[in-house]
């Protein structure tokens, strides 16, 4: 089981959600790319961290 953490910044609000995309390690692909998240709980953060877990 390995376990990573993922950077995101604002990119842009819609009407009930922000949209935040990933920012690679440098010289890495990005894992997931953008993501929404609701404003409820995103609030006015402008990075958030996600943690994946990946079960083998």
């Amino acid at each position: 089981m390995s376990s990573v953490v993922v950077n995101f910044e604002f990119e842009k609000e819609t009407k009930n959600s922000v949209r935040y995309k990933e920012v690679p390690e440098e010289g890495k692909a990005p894992i997931v790319g953008s993501i929404y998240v609701q404003k409820w709980f995103a609030g006015s953060s402008k990075n958030i961290a996600i943690s994946i877990e990946k079960k083998d």
